[in-house]
C-alpha cells in the first residue's frame, strides 16, 4: 500500500478541512506522549508561537527576552504584536540562552521569556522559571528542535506556560508543514481555540455548546488540514523509533569524533537532558578554518551546512530588536559552528562517510 493508499484509507468518508477527527486523534497523541492538558495542531511553529504571544497579549513598547541564536520565527511572533525582541548572549557549552544573563536584561517593559532549546538540548528551566516566577514573566518554550526532548524527568513542552513545536518537513517528526502549541492549565486554554479558529467560536459550535458561531475576539487562521493530520498521525505513532534512531545516529558521530577534541569542539549536553538527536554539531577553530572545511566536505558531496544568522546582527533585527550586552558568544559560535549530515533519511554509512570526510577535510 503506497502513502497515498493510506492516506486515503484514513480520509475516505472524512471532511479534510481543519479540526476534524484526525487532527482530533494527533492532539490526543500529543498530550499522551507529553502528559499535557491542552495541545492544538497549527500550521507551523511559527503560527504556535504567533498564537503564543497573542494569548498573553503583549502590546506595542513590551519587551521579550530571548536569544539571538534562533530562527527568525520567535522574533517575528514578537514584532508582529508591535513588541520588542531583546536579545541576551547564548552558553559555549550548549549554545542555549545563557540563564545568568536573563535578570540582567529584565526592564520595566519586560513581559515574557521566550527560550529555544537549540538542536533539542533543553535550556537550563529550573533558573529561567526562577527568574520568571521572580520578575512576574511569562515564559514561552520554542521547542520547534525538541519533540520527545526531556528535562530532569520531563518533557520539553510542559516546563513553561506555553511550547510551540515543529513537525516541519526538517524536523523529526514531521508532516511536511506543521506544528503544535502545547498549554499548561486553563487559564490560557480557554482563549487558545477561539484565536486558533480566526477569533470565532466555532469549535464550541461544532460541540453543539452553542447554535451559531460568530466572530468573539482576535484570532489567526490557525488550524491544520486533514490531508496534513493524516500524515502526523502516522508520524506520531512512530515518534519513540523516530527518536532512538536519530538518538543512534547522534551517538555514532559522539563515538566517531571523541578523539578529535582540540581540533574541534562537539556538543556536551547536560546529563540531566534527555536530547533527541535532533542536530549534530561541531565548532571548528576559526571562522575561516569553519569555510574552509565546509567547502571541502561539499566538494565531496558531503551535506555539512552552517545555520542562524544571528538576530541581533540580521537587518530586521537591527531594526526591531536590540541586544542585552555582549553577543560574542553568538557571534563566535555563528563563525565556527559546523552542521553534519542528520535527517530521516540520514544512514549509518552516511554518517561513517561524514566522519572520515571532516578528519580528512581538519587535517588539510
Amino acid at each position: 500500500m503506497t502513502v497515498l493508499d493510506t492516506l486515503s484509507s484514513l480520509l475516505d468518508g472524512a471532511p479534510w478541512i481543519g479540526d476534524g477527527p484526525l487532527s482530533r486523534r494527533c492532539e490526543a497523541m500529543i498530550r499522551q506522549q507529553l502528559g499535557a492538558q491542552h495541545a492544538y495542531l497549527t500550521p507551523s511553529c511559527t503560527s504556535a508561537l504567533e498564537m503564543a504571544c497573542l494569548l498573553i497579549d503583549l502590546q506595542p513598547g513590551d519587551e521579550v527576552i530571548m536569544p539571538s541564536w534562533g530562527f527568525s520565527s520567535a522574533a517575528n511572533a514578537v514584532v508582529l504584536r508591535g513588541a520588542v525582541p531583546v536579545f541576551v548572549d547564548i552558553r559555549p557549552d550548549t549554545l542555549n540562552i545563557n540563564e545568568r544573563l536573563i535578570a540582567a536584561a529584565v526592564t520595566e517593559h519586560t513581559r515574557a521569556i521566550m527560550v529555544v532549546h537549540y538542536a533539542g538540548v533543553c535550556c537550563e528551566m529550573d533558573d529561567i522559571i526562577e527568574a520568571a516566577d521572580r520578575h512576574g514573566l511569562e515564559v514561552i518554550e520554542d521547542a520547534a528542535q525538541a519533540y520527545l526532548s526531556g528535562w530532569r524527568g520531563a518533557p520539553v513542552g510542559m516546563l513553561s506556560d506555553m511550547a510551540a513545536f515543529s513537525f516541519h518537513d526538517t524536523k523529526n517528526v514531521r508532516c511536511g508543514e506543521g506544528g503544535a502549541l502545547i498549554i499548561s492549565g486553563s487559564r490560557l486554554a480557554q482563549c487558545a481555540e477561539i484565536v486558533r479558529e480566526k477569533g470565532t467560536n466555532r469549535s464550541a459550535f461544532l460541540r453543539g455548546e452553542v447554535d451559531k458561531y460568530t466572530w468573539v475576539d482576535r484570532g489567526i487562521s490557525g488550524v491544520v488540514s486533514e490531508f496534513q493530520a493524516a500524515v502526523l498521525l502516522d508520524q506520531l505513532g512512530r515518534a519513540e523509533a523516530i527518536t532512538r534512531r536519530r538518538r543512534a545516529l547522534w551517538d555514532r558521530y559522539h563515538e566517531a569524533l571523541a578523539d578529535m577534541e582540540g581540533a574541534i569542539q562537539r556538543p556536551s549536553p547536560p546529563v540531566h537532558c534527555r536530547h533527541n538527536g535532533h542536530i549534530y554539531w561541531v565548532l571548528l577553530p576559526t571562522g575561516t578554518e569553519r569555510d574552509r572545511v565546509l567547502a571541502t566536505l561539499r566538494t565531496e558531496s558531503i551535506k555539512a551546512s552552517f545555520h542562524f544568522v544571528p538576530l541581533h546582527s540580521s537587518p530586521a533585527g537591527l531594526h526591531y530588536g536590540r541586544a542585552s550586552g555582549s553577543m560574542a558568544v553568538t557571534d563566535d559560535v555563528a563563525a565556527r559552528l559546523l552542521r553534519l549530515p542528520l535527517s530521516h533519511a540520514t544512514t549509518e554509512d552516511e554518517v561513517d562517510r561524514a566522519v572520515d570526510g571532516l578528519r580528512k577535510a581538519v587535517r588539510i
